[in-house]
């Protein structure tokens, strides 16, 4: 099942499902993100996590626009212990090579280094 999630405009910032087949939980985000956006939207993964224990995240960044590092410190020191105590263990995040949002997620990786595997695609 695919959960979209609404900014405050109604506009889809991010989708989220689950997959089964791998254990693992499927965020595409899209578009500008804002600080509260983000929160709101990592929040509804972080319910697919804990609901299903999966171990693994795949974060499609590749449609979003622009940086995001106005949430980075928030992932680290909120988010990022919440998903581990759900039991997520591996973080793969695929960015834009022309994105101006490959920075953030270096950014977040260097936040979170050796708390869960991350790797940057």
């Amino acid at each position: 099942m695919k959960t979209e999630v609404r900014n405050a405009f109604g506009k889809v910032i991010m989708t989220v499902e689950h997959v089964a087949a791998n254990y693992l939980v499927y965020n595409n985000w899209m578009g500008y993100q804002t600080r509260e956006g983000i929160i709101t939207a990592a929040n509804v993964s972080l319910e697919v996590i804990a609901r299903h224990h999966y171990p693994h995240l795949l974060n499609d960044n590749t449609l979003v626009l622009g940086p995001w590092d106005h949430a980075v410190e928030w992932i680290a020191q909120d988010w990022t212990p919440r998903a581990i105590a759900a039991g997520l263990t591996h973080f793969a995040h695929i960015v834009s090579p022309e994105s101006f949002a490959a920075p953030s997620a270096e950014a977040m990786a260097g936040s979170t280094a050796g708390r869960f595997q991350m790797r940057i695609f």
